[in-house]
Order: structure tokens, then sequence, then C-alpha cells
């Protein structure tokens, strides 16, 4: 019996709006029925801040960062969670049928069994490093803070230390989940104090995150990849976009696109990150 297949779709570094769009977009494919679930890694092309989708509070000074003499891209996530600082960094996203509703049934399950089902992809790749992570427990100060990795959930990753290594949120909508996640590879304790002052806190790193930063997620990604077609008893099979489907993003729009919008089409959206 062969395994389904899902797409995985190469490293592709623009801007974190960009980014984005091919995130929403591909999620609507999925759910018109015109394309199979995905995976892709991907980086920020400026630095960028992420607000999380119900994020309305930030430092105005946001607006006018700069880091080695560019500007700092604010962009809203399409899913929950708190701001993420873009840089050492290195991004996932799934595309897939919801684990949080029951198979056949349509119940819904915890809301972290989501998360769980999903995430087990990310403690295997990186076990297979050297690297063990467990899930963190949400903090009661994560409500009060603008940084995302200045404390865990239930739906985040933490080192043995037990600071944050993965931070994650959904969108999920039509028994369909689109899921974001970031990973600190190497963030720069200068810039996150600059962006976030006294919450700026950053993991004091581990020895196989001494690594050149691009070997680094190579490696990362190798292994995920793997981890992934273990994990979900999929095949993935590589496939860039092609030039239609970036002329569809290019042209494509939707209200989780502008800042400022309300949740509609009754989705649902985890404050993982």
């Amino acid at each position: 019996m062969h395994s389904p297949l899902w797409r995985l779709i190469p490293p592709i570094q623009v801007s974190g709006s960009m980014q984005m769009r091919i995130d929403l977009w591909l999620l609507e494919q999925y759910l018109s029925g015109n394309h199979p679930p995905v995976l892709r890694f991907y980086t920020w092309d400026p630095v960028a801040i992420s607000l999380g989708y119900h994020q309305r509070r930030w430092p105005q000074r946001w607006e006018e960062l700069r880091w080695q003499g560019m500007p700092i891209e604010l962009v809203r996530r399409p899913t929950g969670g708190r701001a993420v600082l873009h840089h050492g960094d290195l991004t996932y996203m799934v595309v897939m049928s919801d684990p949080d509703v029951g198979e056949g049934t349509g119940a819904k399950r915890s809301p972290v069994g989501g998360y769980e089902a999903i995430c087990e992809f990310l403690i295997a790749g990186w076990r297979s490093l050297g690297v063990a992570l467990q899930y963190g427990r949400a903090g009661r100060g994560y409500r009060q803070t603008a940084n995302c990795f200045a404390t865990a959930t239930g739906a985040d990753l933490v080192l043995p230390s037990g600071e944050k290594f993965i931070g994650s949120a959904q969108l999920r909508r039509n028994g369909a989940v689109l899921q974001q996640g970031s990973m600190q590879l190497n963030p720069s304790p200068e810039l996150f104090s600059e962006v976030f002052g006294t919450e700026g806190r950053v993991h004091s790193g581990l020895p196989i995150l001494s690594l050149p930063l691009e070997v680094l997620r190579e490696w990362a990604i190798a292994s995920l990849v793997e981890s992934a077609s273990s994990c979900f008893g999929v095949q993935l099979i590589s496939q860039p976009l092609s030039e239609g489907e970036w002329d569809e993003i290019n042209c494509f729009s939707h209200p989780n696109l502008v800042c400022g919008e309300d949740s509609k089409e009754g989705s649902e959206r985890g404050d993982g990150c």
C-alpha cells in the first residue's frame, strides 16, 4: 500500500509579507481541493517581526526599527500568538487535515492534541540531531508579554533548561489546519534586547547550535523532512512553486492579510506562540 503524498516546497527566502501570502494561498488551495497537504521551511528577508493575528498592541517604535541599516519589516501572521522576531531562525509551515478533529466523527478533542499531533515530527527530527525537546507549560505572564519567546505554553517546545526553542501557532478552518512555527537557531541577544527590552531573553545555546547558521539550517531541514515522512506516514515530494503559482500568489488577496481585520469564516487561531 502506497503512502499518501505530500508536497515539500524547497526553502524560499523572501519578505515576511510574501511568506504569509504564500502560506495563506496554500491553505486556500488545500481547502478548495486543488492541493495536497504541504510542508515547507523558509527564512525572512529582510529581518521581520511577525505579530499574532489577534495581537492589537505593540510599541510604536517597532514601526521605525532598523537592523544593520535596513528597516525591520512588521508583518501580521494569520495564526495566533505573540510577536516573533525573525532573525537567525528557521520557520516551518504545515497545511494538512486538522488532527484536532476526531476521525469520522467531526468531534473536537483537546486543543493541545492538535499541536502535539503535528509537533511530534519536530521533537523526533531534533532528537536525531542530539537536541532533546519537550512541551512547555503556560506561564502566568504569557498574556502580558509581547514577546512570543519570553514564555512558553503547552503548544511550545523547550530545551532541557526550560528555555523556549520552538514557538508554534495555528489557524484552523473547515477541517484543515495551517500551523506555523519559528525555530530559534542562532538568535542575536543584541537584537532581541533592542526589540523587546528586558523581555528579550533568548536561549543560551547548545553545541550543535554553534555551527554556521546556513549549515545548521540545512541539517535541520534534512532531519525534519525525514521525521515528518515517518511521523505522518507520508511520502514527501519536493516541488518548487511554479511560475503560474507565483502569478496566482502575487494576485492573491485575503482578509487575513490585512492588519486589524476581525476573524472571519468561523476560523480558530491557537495562541501557541
